[in-house]
């Protein structure tokens, strides 16, 4: 059974406009009114989600810290790291995103963004079934984080880890996605959690549904005037490129607001598989129709008038939630989908120069890179609101804790002291085979259509080549 429900995708494909082109009625998430009775404050809007915008930039401030390792056990790299994971220090800066040439950024340190903020108190409380020992969410990252202060520029060529891009895609799923749509989009959509005719706290100029609609919101990172802009110029945003500028500064002031005028991990994710797919036999609609379910609920919450939503209106607000949810889902899918066809292509190549016995550095350097990005995606997938169960046990076991490496040892568990227990692992043409039935697993159960990097072309013929003796999962 397909986690994404093939009824709500089609009605979400015919939501919106053709990815490649911006909507001609441009509905930006912002300015709607405030509408809590009794409010007497200078808010002039009840829009905001600037706690989500601090923990973006903390998010891919830590990414770039990850990779500033020297080989060597770093104990100020670590506490770095530390104070942008689960600490609340005053003055730290915005390592990432930050100004370049042609595109100026408003702000330059987190407390512009929002003071006291963390990404370890928002992330995944769950065990984390894909990685050793039961570990939550937190656990997971506060164990790569230590790993990276040590490393080489975030490289463990022995273990097969490149933990920048573990900690950035699995704080994708286990930080934004989690809390987007297993928290203020579940319990708080409730009729008696954050109710619309109360203030979300003490002071608030927003209802306890406006502030709880745009919280979410900002997990998925997407400029506030998207529904103006194409894929392609909201991707473009993402990368700074030249150009970029034009389309993020929807104010005019000649500079990028990171509060509503940036581009964040999801919504990157999502405009790159639209952008990637325009014009294709299968175009993709994921950041329009997620931005526009988005803008859709917020404007319901905001012409309920500060009263409290009725049955039908919640009913409707959870419809939207459903169609986000499902939807961002699916662009995780596809995440996975388009790394486990790059960790084939560099495995196919590893194992033409080890047979020629040649130079593996560059080609191991890619493989562990790309296939660091499909383990950080896959577990991110696991950290929604649904319990993926079998989907889950078979992606876990099809990728293992560690890539197969030359000497065909993979990581099989994880000591006391915090020192990778290594184990055997399959033949690299098996794990070629595995990673051929991830790619299937995200198309039958997630019904992924964007598919970049298909190598599903090559499974029957691989798997005869192997034989049906040689097909056993990873345990």
């Amino acid at each position: 059974m397909r986690h994404f429900a093939t009824a709500a995708a089609a009605a979400v494909l015919g939501f919106t406009a053709a990815s490649g082109a911006a909507l001609a009625d441009e509905r930006v998430y912002a300015d709607f009114p405030v509408t809590l009775k009794g409010y007497s404050g200078d808010a002039e809007t009840s829009v905001s989600y600037t706690g989500q915008i601090a923990r973006h930039a903390l998010h891919d401030s830590l990414k770039v810290l990850a990779e500033r390792g020297d080989g060597e056990s770093d104990a100020e790299l670590l506490q770095t790291m530390r104070d942008y994971f689960s600490g609340k220090p005053e003055g730290r800066a915005i390592v990432d995103p930050t100004s370049k040439e042609g595109f100026p950024i408003l702000q330059t340190e987190i407390d512009q963004l929002s003071g006291g903020k963390n990404l370890a108190g928002k992330t995944y409380g769950g065990a984390v079934q894909g990685w050793p020992n039961n570990m939550t969410g937190s656990e997971v990252v506060e164990f790569w984080i230590e790993k990276a202060a040590a490393a080489d520029n975030g490289f463990d060529m022995r273990n097969g880890y490149e933990y920048p891009q573990l900690i950035s895609k699995f704080i994708m799923g286990a930080t934004f996605y989690n809390q987007a749509v297993d928290n203020y989009m579940d319990e708080k959509l409730a009729a008696d959690v954050k109710p619309n005719d109360k203030p979300y706290g003490e002071g608030d100029p927003y209802t306890g549904k406006e502030h709880s609609w745009d919280e979410a919101f900002g997990y998925f990172g997407a400029p506030a005037h998207t529904l103006s802009l194409t894929p392609q110029q909201v991707y473009d945003i993402a990368k700074q490129k030249p150009g970029a500028l034009e389309a993020a500064d929807h104010n005019g002031d000649g500079k990028v607001d990171l509060l509503s005028e940036m581009t964040f991990g999801p919504a990157y994710y999502a405009a790159g598989f639209d952008a990637g797919t325009y014009g294709s036999e299968n175009p993709t609609e994921y950041l329009h129709t997620i931005v526009e379910h988005f803008y859709a609920g917020r404007k319901l919450i905001a012409e309920a008038d500060g009263e409290p939503l009725s049955e039908a209106e919640r009913t409707q607000l959870r419809e939207h939630a459903a169609t986000i949810e499902e939807t961002w889902q699916r662009v995780l899918a596809e995440a996975v989908f388009k790394y486990a066809g790059s960790t084939y292509e560099y495995l196919e190549k590893l194992d033409v120069i080890l047979e020629a016995d040649g130079d593996t550095a560059e080609a191991l350097e890619s493989y562990i890179h790309y296939w660091s990005e499909l383990k950080g995606f896959a577990m991110a997938l696991q950290t929604g609101r649904e319990n993926l169960g079998e989907t889950a046990l078979r992606l876990n076991r099809l990728i293992g804790y560690g890539p197969v490496m030359p000497n065909q040892s993979q990581v099989a568990g994880i000591y006391d002291d915090g020192t990778y227990r290594k184990g055997q692992g399959s033949g690299f043409g098996e794990y070629m085979l595995h990673m051929l039935k991830v790619q299937k697993l995200m198309v039958d159960e997630f019904g992924v259509t964007a598919r970049v990097n298909d190598q599903l072309a090559d499974l029957s013929s691989l798997a005869d080549k192997i034989g049906s003796g040689s097909t056993a999962e990873n345990d």
